[in-house]
């Protein structure tokens, strides 16, 4: 039976992008899949961040590019200003999840925010994205505009309540927790001493 490993996530969050690479490097050659679940940094109302911000400009100089560096991951500050909500990203991921997409949503949500620098909160840049996938855009952009997954979403934001998810990227494999940027090494520790005790 694979190991499961629930990536608790934003999609506006650079250090979630980040962790895909520790996180590919971890699974290879092991018996584990990955979950992502949804997690909103700022939910609405909330006043999102913007790029024009010195304190944020900062932040991206000291600790994100010169990680993303060290990664080999390409990565930008979106000028998406203020930066979007990203409650309807994961309505539509959840469609992309019954559709056997999830992973493959979230690998090209991310890039499209942190690389290409689109505007994730916009309806039409997610049917954009859900189209490239292979999905039927028709509708999935009704399933936005319907709400058709919003209580899929909310009954998943529940759960990472329930389970005191407070800080993204959180890793979580049968009960034991893992907060914050991982290391490779980090992150097959925890995966190994699971299987150990199972």
């Amino acid at each position: 039976m694979p190991t499961t490993i629930e990536v608790f996530a934003d999609f506006v969050c650079p250090f979630c992008y980040l962790a895909e690479q520790p996180l590919a490097d971890a699974v290879e050659g092991r018996d584990a899949q990955i979950a992502w679940q949804p997690f909103e940094l700022r939910p609405e109302p909330t006043p999102t961040l913007r790029p024009e911000s010195g304190d944020l400009q900062s932040r991206w100089q000291q600790v994100i590019y010169p990680m993303a560096e060290r990664l080999g991951v390409p990565i930008v500050l979106p000028q998406v200003s203020p930066q979007p909500y990203s409650r309807l990203a994961f309505e539509g991921f959840a469609y992309a999840a019954e559709h056997g997409l999830a992973q493959r949503y979230t690998e090209r949500m991310f890039r499209a925010f942190f690389v290409q620098q689109r505007d994730i909160g916009q309806p039409e840049v997610l049917t954009d994205v859900a189209a490239e996938l292979g999905l039927d855009a028709g509708d999935f952009r009704a399933a936005l505009d319907s709400g058709r997954y919003a209580q899929t979403h909310q009954l998943a934001l529940r759960r990472a309540r329930e389970l005191e998810i407070t800080t993204v990227p959180t890793f979580l494999v049968d009960g034991r927790r893992l907060e914050g940027m991982p290391s490779a090494e980090a992150l097959y520790r925890l995966l190994t001493d699971v299987v150990a005790l199972r």
